[in-house]
C-alpha cells in the first residue's frame, strides 16, 4: 500500500470511529432528573465510596460509623474532583472541535456532544454537592476553584492536556467496573451517579485517544519533548490539589466524628486519605494497561524515564 492509499485508509478508519462514538452517545443519552435522580435522596445509613477506592478498610482503628462517615466525606470529594477536572475537559474538547468545523462533521458532532456531556456531568456534581451538603455538618472545604484549575491546565500544550484527559477517562471506567459496580452495600443513588457517568465516559475515551494521537502526529520531536514536561507538571499540580484536599477532608472528619483520635491515628488518617486520593486520581490511571501502551507508544525511553522519576514519590510516597 502506497503512502497516499495508507493515509486514505487511516482517515476512513478514523471517520468510522467518530461515527461509532456519535451512535453510542445517542444510544445511551440520559437526563439527570428523568433517568438518574428520579426524586431520590442519598442514603446516609450506607457508605458512599467503596473501600476499594476510599481505603477506609486499611485503617483498622475506625469503627463502622467512622468508616461510613469517612466514605461519605470521600464520596463528596470524589464528585467534587470530577466536577473540577471536567471543567477543563469540556473546554478542551470544544477547542478540539474547531479543528473539525470544516472537515469531518461526525468528528465535530462527537466532540460537541462530548463537551455537552461533560457540562451535564458538572451540573450533576453540583447537584450532588448540594444534596449531600444539606445533610452533612458545616465545615467541608473545596480547596481549588474549577475555573482557576482550568485556566492553568489549558495553558499547557494540547498533547499534555489530551494525555491527562485520556488518563482520567480510562480510570473512570476501571473505578466503576472494579470497585463501584460489584458493591451492593453502598448508597444506591451514589452508585447510580457513577453508573451513568461511566456510560458517557466509555465513548469519551475513544475520542481522547483519537485526538491525542492526531496531535502527537502533528508535533516535532522537540515539541513532543516539551509536552512530556508539561504532562509531568500537570500531574504534579493534580497531586498538589490532592494533598490539600486530603488534609482538608481529614480535618473535617476529625471535627465531626464525635470522638477523639490519638496522634498516631491522626497521622495514619492523613497518610491513608492521601494514599486513597493518589490512587483514585493518579496511580489507577498510570497503571491502566491501555494508558501505559498509549503513553509508551508516544514517548522515547528517555522521556518515559523522566515521567517515571517524577511519579516515583507519588507511587511510593
Amino acid at each position: 500500500m502506497n503512502a497516499v492509499a495508507k493515509d486514505i485508509a487511516t482517515d476512513t478508519a478514523r471517520a468510522a470511529r467518530y461515527a461509532r462514538v456519535v451512535k453510542m452517545s445517542k444510544k445511551v443519552e440520559w437526563q439527570i432528573d428523568r433517568d438518574l435522580i428520579r426524586g431520590r435522596e442519598f442514603d446516609f445509613s450506607r457508605k458512599f465510596l467503596p473501600d476499594g477506592l476510599s481505603y477506609a478498610d486499611r485503617l483498622p482503628f475506625l469503627g463502622a460509623d467512622d468508616a461510613r462517615l469517612l466514605s461519605q466525606i470521600q464520596g463528596r470529594t470524589y464528585a467534587y474532583v470530577f466536577g473540577l477536572v471536567e471543567r477543563f475537559i469540556s473546554a478542551k474538547m470544544l477547542e478540539q472541535s474547531r479543528g473539525h468545523v470544516l472537515g469531518d462533521q461526525m468528528a465535530l458532532e462527537g466532540l460537541v456532544r462530548f463537551s455537552a456531556e461533560e457540562i451535564k456531568h458538572q451540573e450533576l456534581f453540583r447537584r450532588m454537592e448540594q444534596m449531600i451538603g444539606e445533610r452533612m455538618p458545616p465545615g467541608y472545604r473545596m480547596v481549588a476553584d474549577p475555573n482557576d484549575v482550568a485556566r492553568a491546565v489549558l495553558a499547557a500544550s494540547s498533547w499534555s492536556v489530551l494525555a491527562l484527559t485520556c488518563h482520567i477517562e480510562l480510570f473512570v471506567q476501571s473505578h466503576y467496573d472494579q470497585s463501584i459496580a460489584p458493591r451492593q452495600d453502598i448508597c444506591p443513588l451514589f452508585k447510580d451517579v457513577f453508573f451513568y457517568h461511566w456510560k458517557d465516559e466509555c465513548q469519551h475515551v475513544m475520542l481522547d485517544e483519537m485526538e491525542w494521537t492526531a496531535e502527537h502526529a502533528r508535533l516535532s520531536d522537540a515539541e513532543r519533548d516539551r509536552a512530556v514536561d508539561d504532562l509531568i507538571g500537570l500531574v504534579g499540580a493534580v497531586d498538589g490539589i490532592l494533598q490539600a484536599q486530603s488534609a482538608a477532608d481529614v480535618e473535617y472528619f476529625l471535627s465531626i466524628a464525635g470522638r477523639e483520635f490519638s496522634a498516631a491515628q491522626r497521622e495514619a488518617l492523613s497518610a491513608g486519605v492521601l494514599a486513597a486520593y493518589r490512587w483514585q486520581y493518579i496511580i489507577s490511571g498510570v497503571q491502566h494497561i491501555h494508558f501505559g501502551r498509549l503513553l509508551t507508544s508516544m514517548t522515547t525511553e528517555a522521556q518515559m524515564a523522566r515521567i517515571q522519576r517524577a511519579l516515583a514519590p507519588i507511587m511510593h510516597g
